[in-house]
C-alpha cells in the first residue's frame, strides 16, 4: 500500500490561519496578516493562557505548549521547542542555572583541551572540529537518501500534532552555514583567535562551507519532496546593540564569500532566506541581501535596526522582501503599557510591506512582562488577521 509522505497529506485539507499562512509565504496579496510563532517563558502565562490549571505546564510542557500556540492563534511555526521555557524558572534564570562557554563558565574544556588562550582555540579548532565538518561531510554524501527522509519525517510528525490549521516551516535542521565559534571555546578567547589567526577562522568557514553545501542540497531535496514551505529562517547571532561583533570589512573577506557559497543551493531551489535579526545589523544588511538573504525577521529597533528603510529595501533580484515583524521584547512589552503595544502593532503594520508580512514578537519573551501586555499582543494579531489593514 502506497503511503504519501510529507505535506502532501493535507492538500486541500488546509484552515483558515494555515490558508493565510501559505499564501503570505508565496507572496500572494492577503486580507488578513499571518500570526507567526511567539513564546512566553514564563509558565504562569502559558498556563493562563492556555487555559490550563497552575502547575500545569511543568508536568505536561508539550501539550501545554500546544494549546497556548493554538488558543493564540498562531498561523505559522517554525522552530518547534515546547520545552525550552523548563530552562528557566517563572523568573528568570535563577543564581544555580548551569553556565556555559557564554554565561560565566569559570573553565572550557574541550576534548581535553582546557581552552585558555587564543592558541588553545586554534589547537581545538584544527585537531578536533575541522576533522568532525569533514566527516559530517563524507557522511552526508555517503547517506543522504536517508537525512532526506528523516528531515521530512519529523516535519510531519509536528504538523500532524498541531493538525490542518497551523502550517510547519522548516527550521534549525535544514540549515547550518559557517559563523562564529564562541558558543564552544567563549568570547574572549574565540574573538582573539579571530583577530589574530585570520588564516585558520577562514580555513574554518571554508572547510563548514564545504560541508554546508553538500547538508543544503539535502535540505532543499527535503523540502521540495515533502511538499514543506519553502522559506527558512537562518539564525546566528553576529552583532549586539554597537553593530556587528567583528569590524564587517573582516568579515566581507573571510566570512561573506563562503556563507554566500553555503546558502546557494536553497536559492537555487527557489527556497527564501530571512534572517534572524539580533542586535544592531545594519552595516551587514545589504551584505545579506546581495548573498540572496530574501527578508528578516526580529529588529531590535533601541539599538539602531531601520524597520522602515528595511521594509523598503528589495532583494538582489529586485523583489520585495518577506519580513516577520517583531513588537519588541525588550522595551515595548516589558516596560511598556497596552496602548503602547498597540501603536507599535500599527506601526508595524503600516510601514511593512504590503505583501509578505507576518506579525510576531522580536524574540522569546522573558518572564516578568506584564500579562495584559499579553494579552493585547494576542488581541492585535486577532485583529490583523481579521482585518489586516482595515
Amino acid at each position: 500500500m502506497h503511503h504519501t509522505i510529507g505535506f502532501q497529506e493535507w492538500t486541500d485539507r488546509w484552515e483558515e490561519n494555515a490558508q493565510l499562512a501559505w499564501d503570505t509565504l508565496a507572496m500572494r496579496p492577503t486580507r488578513g496578516i499571518p500570526t507567526w510563532l511567539f513564546q512566553t517563558m514564563q509558565w504562569s502565562q502559558l498556563e493562563t493562557l492556555s487555559g490550563n490549571p497552575p502547575g500545569s505546564y511543568p508536568k505536561e510542557p508539550v501539550r501545554v505548549y500546544r494549546e497556548f500556540m493554538l488558543k493564540s492563534g498562531v498561523c505559522f511555526l517554525d522552530q518547534w521547542i515546547p520545552e525550552n521555557p523548563l530552562s528557566m524558572k517563572d523568573q528568570g534564570y535563577t543564581a544555580d542555572a548551569q553556565k556555559s562557554a557564554t554565561t560565566g563558565a569559570e573553565e572550557i574544556v574541550r576534548d581535553g583541551i582546557r581552552i585558555d588562550s587564543p592558541e588553545a582555540v586554534v589547537e581545538h579548532m584544527e585537531k578536533v572540529l575541522y576533522p568532525q565538518w569533514d566527516k559530517w561531510r563524507r557522511d552526508l554524501e555517503a547517506h543522504g537518501d536517508e537525512h532526506v527522509r528523516k528531515l521530512i519525517a519529523g516535519e510531519v510528525e509536528v504538523q500532524r500534532l498541531f493538525g490542518p490549521n497551523m502550517l510547519k516551516g522548516p527550521y534549525g535542521g535544514f540549515f547550518s552555514f559557517p559563523g562564529f565559534q564562541y558558543w564552544l571555546y567563549g568570547y574572549e578567547n574565540y574573538f582573539m583567535a579571530y583577530i589574530l589567526y585570520p588564516e585558520v577562522i577562514e580555513r574554518g568557514f571554508k572547510i563548514h562551507a564545504d560541508a554546508s553545501v553538500v547538508f543544503h542540497r539535502l535540505a532543499a531535496r527535503a523540502i521540495l519532496e515533502g511538499g514543506l514551505p519553502r522559506l527558512i529562517r537562518l539564525d546566528h547571532d553576529m552583532a549586539d546593540s554597537r553593530g556587528t561583533l567583528v569590524d564587517v570589512r573582516t568579515l566581507d573577506k573571510l566570512w561573506f564569500p563562503h556563507f554566500a557559497r553555503s546558502i546557494q543551493p536553497l536559492l537555487d531551489a527557489g527556497i527564501r532566506l530571512i534572517w534572524h535579526c539580533d542586535g544592531n545589523l545594519m552595516d551587514m544588511v545589504p551584505r545579506l541581501l546581495e548573498c540572496g538573504i530574501g527578508g528578516f525577521q526580529g529588529f531590535q529597533y533601541e539599538d539602531g535596526m531601520d524597520y522602515e528603510r528595511i521594509c523598503r529595501m528589495k532583494t538582489r533580484d529586485g523583489g520585495d522582501l518577506f519580513i516577520i515583524a517583531g513588537v519588541s521584547v525588550t522595551t515595548t512589552l516589558p516596560l511598556g503599557k497596552p496602548a503602547d503595544v498597540r501603536r507599535q502593532m500599527d506601526w508595524l503594520v503600516e510601514k511593512g510591506p504590503k505583501v509578505g508580512l507576518m506579525l510576531g514578537c522580536s524574540s522569546s519573551v522573558a518572564p516578568g512582562v506584564p500579562l495584559e501586555n499579553i494579552k493585547t499582543l494576542i488581541e492585535g494579531f486577532r485583529h490583523y488577521r481579521g482585518n489586516g489593514r482595515g
